[in-house]
């Protein structure tokens, strides 16, 4: 954990000095954030999980906000550690009620520390006298697994690290990340919530055509074949704050957008359809009077 919180700590100074180096200064942001969600895996086949919940987060973020009118938002990197993982029943013993199948899993417990890099939009806009942002955000994600341990429930089987295989697990990984958040404006600091929710689309194991039997593996590897699609998900509840580089805030808060000019004129149909070669007979016709025939 102390090398992570290094990486954390020299990546932020490093933004901060390309922030403070840059000419729009007064454009950028640099938020930490830290919080806790729960993460689940999606396995093909389908096997009996449920959410592991507890799964810390922390990281930083930074914002590049646009000055032109026309785009609201910013874009900008994260770069953040996150705790993921699932648990999987690997045996059940069955019970019969009315006739009724109802089984009880023992669950296997695999955690995964991963640094998470997400690519990030975010369009927002301001309430309260430019007090108060919402916002919303999308992302592309590559990550990168550091370390894993698994355990048994009940203690069926001693907890340990997990090896990791190059022929069984995946170290890279991408997905997709979106959420909703908001942030309150005070001078040049800004506290906020988001929650995100991050959709994995690699998997956290290799398909069984590359790593198919796990008869060399110990405890750590409770699939007795691998699973065919392994991707893990994470949903996150964080707290923000954020720093603004500089006491004057957006310059989007001050383009002041064009009026639009209301129509002054009205269409009159009647003195239109009064005109001539407008339908509405020659000069001098009277109202009704038919046109003579040939």
């Amino acid at each position: 954990m102390s090398k992570i919180k290094r990486l954390l700590v020299g990546a932020a100074f490093t933004l901060l000095a390309i922030c403070c180096g840059t000419r729009a200064m007064a454009q950028h942001t640099l938020t930490l954030m830290g919080g806790s969600g729960a993460s689940y895996a999606r396995f093909y086949p389908t096997q009996e999980t449920k959410w592991l919940w507890g799964a810390e987060s922390y990281g930083l973020a930074w914002r590049y906000y646009s000055d032109s009118p026309r785009f609201v938002g910013a874009v900008g990197v994260d770069l953040e550690y996150m705790e993921r993982g699932f648990m999987m029943g690997y045996a059940y013993t069955s019970e019969f009620i009315n006739d009724k199948e109802i089984r009880h899993y023992q669950f296997y417990r695999r955690d995964v520390q991963t640094l998470m890099l997400p690519m990030v939009w975010q369009p927002h806009f301001y309430l309260l006298d430019n007090k108060l942002r919402l916002f919303v955000e999308a992302a592309f994600v590559l990550s990168f697994n550091i370390s894993s341990q698994y355990s048994y429930e009940n203690d069926r089987y001693p907890a340990g690290k997990y090896e990791w295989k190059v022929p069984r697990d995946n170290r890279f990984g991408y997905g997709l990340n979106g959420g909703a958040g908001f942030a309150v404006l005070l001078g040049q600091l800004e506290l906020g919530f988001k929650a995100r929710y991050n959709f994995g689309y690699s998997d956290l194991m290799k398909n069984r055509n590359k790593y198919y039997s796990n008869d060399t593996d110990g405890k750590e590897n409770p699939f007795r074949y691998s699973p065919l699609r392994s991707p893990v998900d994470n949903l996150t509840f964080s707290l923000t704050i954020g720093w603004r580089f500089n006491k004057r805030g957006f310059n989007e808060w001050f383009v002041k957008r064009p009026e639009r000019t209301k129509r002054l004129e009205g269409f009159n149909f009647s003195s239109a359809t009064n005109q001539p070669g407008l339908g509405g007979g020659a000069p001098g016709a009277k109202p009704g009077a038919q046109p003579a025939r040939r």
